[in-house]
């Protein structure tokens, strides 16, 4: 039985599918590596560290990245965190279908988005847009509708304390 994510990556994308799990991978890599971050912030680099592991030796675009801005506890909300995530996209770039732990607001910053939740219609949502993603979504589409400009958004998750933001689908 084939996965969603190689049912739509392998026919429609053949030739991203390796870039999309290397960017993801990479970004994962660099979050780890990046010591700037406040130490309440290490779950968040536990969470990503899996996706390392075939970052070498797959091709990848230097554009795509993914950079924590910020990760707080709510104090009003007892084992909530609410994480500020800047996601870059080079052209052509994306991200493999995913879901994130609890919900996600994304707010585009440059470019335009293609995105996707569950069985819904594809969207794209450009600069000064958001869209919503409600806990559990799978979110099937993420990646930039450009070839040939970058793209980027800023994504506020509210999540549990610990909780793995990013899970890949099979």
């Amino acid at each position: 039985m084939t996965s969603m994510a190689t049912t739509l990556a392998a026919p429609m994308w053949p030739h991203r599918r390796p870039v999309s799990f290397a960017v993801v991978a990479g970004l994962g890599c660099a979050l780890i590596a990046a010591k700037a971050l406040p130490p309440t912030s290490d779950w968040i680099s536990n969470a990503l560290a899996p996706l390392c592991i075939n970052s070498a030796s797959a091709p990848g675009s230097p554009l795509n990245k993914v950079e924590v801005i910020a990760s707080h506890a709510l104090p009003n909300v007892p084992g909530k965190r609410v994480t500020i995530v800047r996601v870059s996209y080079g052209p052509g770039g994306f991200t493999p279908a995913h879901r994130h732990a609890g919900t996600v607001t994304a707010y585009v910053t440059k470019g335009e988005i293609r995105s996707q939740l569950g069985g819904g219609p594809v969207e794209t949502f450009t600069v000064g847009q958001s869209f919503f993603e409600p806990p559990g979504s799978t979110h099937v589409v993420s990646a930039n509708a450009s070839n040939t400009e970058p793209a980027e958004l800023i994504a506020v998750f509210v999540a549990d304390e610990g909780a793995q933001l990013t899970t890949m689908l099979e």
